[in-house]
């Protein structure tokens, strides 16, 4: 079973330290969509990783994310996903 631990934050610098992660990720994730039909394309089957607005892909989770923070040590909002082999409808959910 796993825990979850939740904590409010209120320090000002803390929130706006989280605010601009945030902002980072979106950046990142926009970049992906607008790139999306060919990056999902191109590389079914590989884990990618988006930094900096820039593509970084592997074979492992790992290396993907290694590769987007040598070129971005400072973006800690990454995007980082497997793209599975087979384009195939999938269902998300959360178990209950």
């Amino acid at each position: 079973m796993t825990s979850v631990t939740m904590t409010e934050v209120f320090d000002p610098e803390d929130l706006r330290e989280a605010k601009a992660r945030s902002e980072r990720f979106d950046r990142n994730l926009a970049w992906l969509r607008a790139h999306a039909s060919e990056i999902y394309a191109g590389n079914r089957g590989r884990h990618i990783c988006i930094a900096g607005e820039e593509l970084f892909v592997s074979d492992s989770a790992e290396q993907a994310l290694r590769l987007a923070r040598a070129a971005h040590p400072d973006d800690d909002g990454f995007y980082l996903r497997f793209i599975p082999r087979e384009n195939a409808p999938r269902i998300y959910g959360h178990r209950g």
